[in-house]
């Protein structure tokens, strides 16, 4: 039991390290585009570049398998509906506050709202294509469609570049071949964190020598960063990205296999279990903090950008705590009976495994 649990853990933290890169690299983006200037978090996300997003979508199809045969039903509830209930409410919840509130502009969020529909949404954009991916995944099985054909496919529409000016048709092709990897690869990655809990020496030394590489590869000629932006040097070319990206992903998970082993890092783990409840949360505050510090004239970027990330992710964590002490607005981070497809939630739900 304890080592089913550590093989849990581990991917826990693995989410805990996904929702802090993306965290960091939102607010040092907002910062910089607010002061114009670059600070230490700028170069920590361009380290971060090849993998930031690509690992939080393969650690997301990590558990597929134990729930891709399921009935069309209560496979759905799980996989498509439960990310599209969170990505309408808080999609809402933004476009209300940002732009018919704050923005005065009551039209625009009418017509926010019905492009949100058909175009994944600001920050919410990941949680919309998990419930796409989650479906296409599906279909795939139920066709029987074969894996290693799907990954061919799948990794090509990466290296492509697709640029439609569709949002959707865009990240789908630039990352279902990640959250195809987690599944098809899960064994084979639950052996890897396996093994680095077990050898501990060789894994710092894989890792260190995958850390030079991959910020050799970055950092290279046609590297530009500025306070927005991020081009990536050779680490930017078709196939070396996508090799890079699932290199990275890997070593996200050998790192989460050796954070489990220090008790003092089991804030991480528990973070990771709630990364949802920091996903579709943090935009809010972290705007309102970046906003007030500016005002206030603390325009330090990396003191600026640090304070704000504290504030992105612990609000949301707060506000979750509040829910679940007081039972008021609980439907913010679970969902509603009603919002469950029928006969499919029954009156004591197992509890979802991490990353299900």
């Amino acid at each position: 039991m304890e080592g089913a649990r550590q093989r849990l853990d581990w991917v826990d933290m693995a989410k805990g390290l996904s929702i802090f890169l993306v965290v960091i690299m939102y607010c040092a983006s907002s910062v910089g585009e607010d002061t114009g200037r670059t600070g230490f978090l700028h170069w920590t996300i361009a380290f971060a570049a090849p993998f930031r997003m690509p690992e939080f979508f393969l650690i997301s199809g990590l558990f597929l398998s134990q729930v891709i045969a399921r009935p069309w039903k209560a496979y759905a509830d799980r996989r498509v509906v439960h990310y599209f209930y969170f990505y309408a409410l808080w999609a809402v919840i933004h476009i209300v506050f940002k732009t018919a509130l704050v923005g005065r502009d009551p039209a625009g969020a009418l017509s926010y709202l019905a492009w949100a529909v058909i175009e994944p949404y600001g920050v919410l954009w990941f949680i919309y294509m998990l419930g796409v991916f989650g479906l296409v995944a599906k279909l795939l099985h139920e066709i029987r469609a074969p894996q290693w054909g799907v990954l061919a496919v799948a990794a090509v529409l990466q290296m492509a570049g697709i640029h439609t000016g569709s949002y959707l048709i865009d990240q789908f092709a630039a990352y279902y071949v990640f959250f195809h990897a987690g599944a098809m690869f899960a064994p084979q990655l639950f052996r890897l964190a396996d093994w680095t809990s077990g050898h501990v020496p060789a894994a710092l030394g894989v890792l260190a020598a995958w850390a030079a590489v991959n910020a050799m590869l970055v950092f290279s000629p046609g590297f530009r960063l500025d306070p927005v932006h991020i081009e990536m040097g050779w680490a930017g070319l078709p196939g070396l990205h996508l090799i890079l990206a699932l290199a990275g992903s890997a070593a996200i998970c050998m790192v989460a296999a050796l954070l489990v082993r220090i008790p003092a890092m089991d804030w991480l783990r528990w973070l990771g279990a709630r990364s949802l409840v920091v996903y579709v949360a943090f935009v809010l505050p972290m705007g309102i903090a970046r906003t007030l510090l500016l005002r206030f004239g603390i325009e330090e970027v990396n003191l600026v950008s640090l304070v704000t990330m504290a504030v992105a992710i612990t609000a949301p964590l707060v506000l979750w705590w509040l829910t679940e002490k007081t039972g008021l607005g609980r439907f913010l981070f679970a969902r509603p009976g009603w919002a469950h497809l029928p006969g499919t939630r029954t009156a004591r739900q197992p509890a979802p495994v991490p990353a299900e």
